[in-house]
């Protein structure tokens, strides 16, 4: 479909303000504001943060013993009554964050594996590999994908013991596991997998072209050892977007469409928003081994769609272009505002005639340095009743706050950042996700470990009082009659507590 006129959120006039390598965000703190406060002057040497009046940091955890290596990266998390289930690509670690001024190390699970992409759900955690592995163990090797008996895919642990993990099951899917979402089926006892996975080649036997479908794995809740492959849905039966036209930044072509990145699901609607690479979806779900793709749009400003976030009411969806693949400086004077951006796409129509219109780009309004990997990634809503305000990292360029309830002109009202890893030469780091949970934002940085921090602001004030049983960020909990934002707490179905516990 084509799309309306762009209406671009200009960034104010550029400022030296901070470079950046960072990672997290929110909670609780200063003074309120409508909008963010002045920057600081210059930029932040290495090491130095640099933030709004009304966004402080008030925890870290470094990455510990066996995880501290610069290619361990940590990476996505969940969370689940007063634990933080963090990921990193030699295994995840369980926080406790009961007192989010103090978290502390509950256990760490080695186990090796890109992405290593986490969710939870009452007794089970469920871990994304998406390298080529000797076999499914947490003592596996690297192998090549070439190999026929090569393994990647989801593995499933019990977390009912959060001081000793243990090990379950695991189900290779095509192509691996890149990344999972989690939704929940409540007829079935069911957790139910979307995988994404992507990067077919004709000599992966596991991972061949065509590669246009998602995995759904199945996890019995009363029987996780017996998880499986249940569908295999195609989402492109023309082939997708063709993708390979050059990037007008230089920094990358354009991305074909082969699978999906990453998928969000809005269990309460109905609805699922997929980013898979070269085109943005979105999908009916109501028959989670079914889903049917409703609306599909492109955008030539995207290099790569990365990822999806519903606003509170699903009748807008932000996505992300991952310009650069997360490894590119793409913060700076010279790439424009559109690109390396969010695109705000409004939800017009009803059932399979709804369409996405999309109304503006954001980008941060600070530049960074040559030296720091910086483009828009992982986010979440945060709960504030009438307004769509979501939390978001951009890796190097830090943690931003931001309010896209005029789909046309979305602003910042908060962001916090350290300086550069090294002033010299491009160390891949910073946020990589960065989510709120009951009240503080939390950020997985991929070379400093865990942040807290603290918001302060009227803005987003009401939502100290919202408090959830679970957070899976890519299944947004339901909102509304069934304990909504209005009142204290996301209870009930996907958010709460309930049936969605795991039996024994």
């Amino acid at each position: 479909m084509t799309a309306p006129p762009r209406t671009t959120a200009r960034r104010p006039r550029r400022r030296l303000a901070a470079a950046g390598l960072s990672l997290t965000l929110l909670g609780l703190g200063a003074p309120a504001a409508a909008a963010a406060p002045p920057e600081p002057s210059g930029t932040p040497g290495v090491d130095q943060v640099s933030s709004s009046r009304n966004l402080r940091q008030i925890a870290n955890v470094p990455k510990q013993q066996g995880f501290e290596g610069t290619s361990s990266f940590g990476t996505d998390m969940a969370f689940q009554g007063d634990l933080a289930y963090v990921g990193n690509y030699d295994g995840f670690t369980v926080y406790d964050i009961k007192h989010p001024q103090k978290p502390r190390i509950v256990s760490q699970v080695l186990c090796p594996g890109a992405q290593n992409d986490v969710s939870v759900y009452g007794d089970l955690l469920f871990l994304s590999t998406d390298s080529s592995r000797s076999d499914a163990s947490c003592s596996s090797t690297a192998q090549p994908a070439s190999q026929k008996d090569s393994w990647e895919g989801i593995k499933v642990f019990d977390v009912s013991d959060p001081a000793s993990p243990r090990y379950v099951s695991a189900v290779e899917t095509k192509c691996g596991s890149h990344t999972h979402t989690l939704l929940p089926d409540e007829a079935s006892h069911t957790a139910y997998l979307y995988v994404s996975s992507y990067g077919p080649r004709a000599d992966y036997p596991d991972c061949a072209p065509p590669h246009d479908l998602i995995s759904i794995v199945g996890v019995p809740l009363d029987a996780p050892e017996q998880a499986s492959v249940v569908a295999e849905p195609v989402l492109f039966p023309d082939g997708g977007n063709a993708g390979g036209t050059p990037h007008p930044t230089g920094i990358a072509n354009r991305s074909a469409t082969a699978g999906c990145h990453d998928i969000t699901v809005y269990p309460a609607k109905d609805l699922a928003a997929g980013a898979c690479m070269g085109d943005g979806i979105l999908m009916d779900i109501s028959d989670p081994v079914a889903p049917r793709v409703i609306e599909r749009v492109q955008d030539p400003n995207f290099a790569f769609w990365h990822s999806a976030t519903f606003n509170n009411e699903g009748t807008k969806v932000v996505f992300t272009d991952e310009l650069g693949g997360g490894g590119a400086a793409t913060c700076l004077p010279t790439v424009s505002d559109e690109f390396g951006a969010d695109a705000i796409y409004d939800i017009t129509g009803t059932g399979d005639g709804r369409s996405l219109e999309r109304r503006s780009y954001f980008k941060i309004p600070r530049d960074n340095t040559t030296t720091e990997n910086c483009v828009a990634h992982n986010g979440s809503l945060i709960p504030v009743a009438g307004r769509d305000i979501m939390v978001q990292a951009w890796y190097q360029g830090g943690i931003s706050v931001w309010d896209f309830t005029d789909s046309t002109r979305p602003k910042e009202i908060a962001f916090w950042e350290r300086g550069p890893l090294s002033a010299t030469e491009l160390v891949l780091g910073g946020s990589w996700s960065a989510y709120y949970y009951n009240g503080h934002v939390y950020s997985s940085d991929i070379q400093k470990g865990l942040d807290v921090l603290a918001l302060d602001d009227r803005a987003t004030g009401q939502a100290r009082k919202v408090r959830l049983d679970r957070l899976n960020v890519q299944t947004q909990p339901e909102t509304g009659e069934r304990g909504g934002w209005g009142g204290g707490g996301w209870g009930g179905g996907w958010g709460g507590g309930g049936w969605d516990r795991p039996r024994g």
